[in-house]
């Protein structure tokens, strides 16, 4: 969970990360996006990279496998205490945007509050403009 002495504010199951391999050789460059939305309600959505475009002052919390994980401007006030780790669920999300909905898989994101001496030291954030 540590990069260069800084605390991740992202990880992902073994699990997901066989399904990112999957969808890596089908679409390329992929993205994630977790909105606060209707349709999708909180789930990480996973795009084609540059199939969604950031909203000015989303944040981009980390990347898996290079993939960037941008989540919605207030979504991320309200959980940015929190460290998220993506996983993937057997059976369809609402919505059915994702790129891994035709493979019969929702992704889903666990969270757990840092801890104070964590919160110290987490990676920065990146800002959409």
């Amino acid at each position: 969970m540590e990069t260069k002495d800084k605390i991740s504010r992202l990880s992902v199951t073994e699990k997901a990360l066989e399904v990112i391999w999957e969808l890596e050789k089908k679409h390329g460059e992929l993205m994630f996006y977790q909105a606060g939305g209707c349709c999708e309600g909180t789930q990480p959505q996973c795009f084609e990279k540059g199939g969604y475009f950031p909203r000015m002052n989303d944040a981009m919390i980390g990347t898996i496998n290079d993939h960037e994980f941008w989540i919605d401007r207030d979504l991320f006030e309200y959980w940015q205490y929190s460290h998220f780790t993506l996983d993937v669920l057997d059976g369809w999300g609402p919505g059915g945007f994702s790129l891994e909905t035709p493979l019969g898989k929702t992704f889903k994101v666990h969270y757990r509050l840092f801890t104070p001496e964590e919160l110290e030291n987490l990676e920065p954030i990146k800002r959409s403009e």
